[in-house]
C-alpha cells in the first residue's frame, strides 16, 4: 500500500504545492491514508516520559489545525505535532507561500501562521481517537500585542487535550517572532509560561512537557544563552530546529530567491551542528528532539547521535511520499543493530 500512496504523492506533485498539501490532509481526514506496519522493537523509545513505539515524529506545520493526528500516527510516526495554533484564527500570508525546490530537495513556505485558532483545534483534540502521543504547536496571533498572553493561552486552552506543547518563537513568516529567542523578551514570555504552568500541573491531566523550537540561524553563544534560560525557567527541552532565513549558494531551483523560510535538504547539516552545540551545552539536563533535512535513516540517526531523543520530519514526506517513514524506521534500526545499541536512548548523544 506504501507503493499506492506514493504514487499518489508524486501525482499531487504535479499539482499547486499548497493545493496538494490540502488534498492530501483531506483525504487523511476521511480515512484515506496508508497504515504502517508493527515497529521492531528497538525502536521502542520515551520522550519525555511519554511511550513511543518509535522515535520517527511528524513536525508542525502539516496539520495546522489538528485534523488528522490518528491517520498521521496509523500511517507509522511514533508521534504527530498539530499547529502551528493561534489563539484567534487568521488566514496567514497572501498565496502562492509554498514553493518546492525540487533539485534541492527543499521547499520555501510563507505560511504565516494560517490556521483556525485554538477553539476549533481544541474541539478536534476532545473528539478524536489517537493511537498515540499528540502534541500541540502553540503560537502568537500576527496583530496581537501581547505576545507572551497569546502563548499562555494556548497552554491554558489545550492543556487537558494534549500529551505535550511546543512554543514556536522561532517561525520567519511572523514578523519580529524570532526577537523572543532573545533577552528579556525571552525572559518574559519563559516566564509567564512557567507560572501558568504551576496552576495547570494542578489541572486535569497533570504536568505536561513543554518545549521551545528554536531557529536554525542562531549562533551557538545565542543558543548557549537559550539553553540556559530553558533551564531556568524549567522547560523539557528544544527543538533544534525551524526553517532557515538563510540561503546557500549551492540552490539550483528557480523557486531560491523566494522570501521564507528554507527546509528540506540544504537544512540538515546547519540543524545537526546547532543540535550537537546545543546538547554540548545542554548535557542530559534537557530532551532534544532533531528536526531539520531528515529524508533517511541515516539523517536521523545523525540527529539521535548528535543528542537528540527523537526526530521529526516533514518537507521530505512532502516530497517523497507516506512510504518514506517505514523505510527511516527500517533503516533506523538496521543502523541500531549494526552499530551494537539495544534501543534508541542507548545511542543518543553517542556521537
Amino acid at each position: 500500500m506504501s507503493a499506492v500512496h506514493d504514487l499518489g504523492a508524486r501525482l499531487l506533485r504535479t499539482v499547486d504545492p499548497e493545493r496538494a498539501h490540502e488534498l492530501s490532509l483531506a483525504a487523511l481526514a476521511v480515512g484515506l491514508g496508508p497504515h504502517g506496519a508493527t515497529d521492531p522493537p528497538i525502536l521502542a523509545t520515551r520522550l519525555a516520559g511519554l511511550s513511543l513505539t518509535n522515535p520517527v515524529g511528524l513536525a508542525a506545520g502539516f496539520d495546522k489545525d489538528a485534523r488528522a493526528p490518528a491517520a498521521l500516527l496509523a500511517a507509522g510516526f511514533g508521534f504527530v505535532e498539530c499547529g502551528t495554533v493561534t489563539p484567534r484564527p487568521q488566514p496567514g500570508n497572501p498565496r502562492p507561500r509554498l514553493f518546492r525546490l525540487v533539485e534541492d530537495a527543499a521547499v520555501i513556505n510563507r505560511m504565516g501562521f494560517n490556521n483556525g485558532g485554538l477553539d476549533a483545534f481544541a474541539g478536534r483534540l476532545a473528539h478524536g481517537h489517537r493511537g498515540g502521543p499528540v502534541g500541540a504547536n502553540v503560537g502568537a496571533n500576527k496583530d496581537t500585542v501581547d505576545r507572551a498572553a497569546d502563548y499562555v493561552a494556548g497552554l491554558r486552552r489545550l492543556w487537558p487535550l494534549a500529551d505535550y506543547f511546543t512554543l514556536n518563537v522561532s517561525s520567519p513568516n511572523t514578523p519580529g517572532l524570532r526577537d523572543l529567542q532573545q533577552g528579556g523578551a525571552l525572559t518574559d514570555l519563559l516566564g509567564a509560561v512557567a507560572e501558568a504552568r504551576k496552576d495547570l500541573a494542578a489541572a486535569p491531566g497533570g504536568q505536561k512537557p513543554v518545549f521551545l523550537k528554536i531557529a536554525p540561524d542562531l549562533t551557538e553563544a545565542q543558543a548557549g544563552a537559550i539553553v540556559e534560560a530553558a533551564l531556568a525557567f524549567g522547560l523539557t527541552g528544544l527543538i533544534v530546529s525551524n526553517t532557515t532565513t538563510a540561503r546557500p549558494e549551492s540552490l539550483r531551483s528557480a523557486a531560491r530567491g523566494e522570501m521564507g523560510g528554507l527546509s528540506g535538504r540544504p537544512l540538515l547539516e546547519p540543524s545537526t551542528r546547532l543540535l550537537g552545540a546545543v546538547r554540548a551545552a545542554s548535557g542530559a539536563r534537557l530532551v532534544l528532539i532533531g528536526v531539520g533535512g531528515i529524508a533517511s535513516g541515516a539523517d536521523a540517526y545523525a540527529k539521535i547521535r548528535a543528542g537528540a531523543s527523537v526526530v521529526q520530519l516533514y518537507t521530505a514526506l512532502a516530497l517523497q511520499g507516506p512510504g518514506l517513514v517505514e523505510r527511516i524506521k527500517s533503516d533506523l534500526a538496521a543502523r541500531l543493530r549494526a552499530d551494537g545499541f539495544a534501543s534508541v536512548e542507548d545511542a543518543v548523544g553517542a556521537a
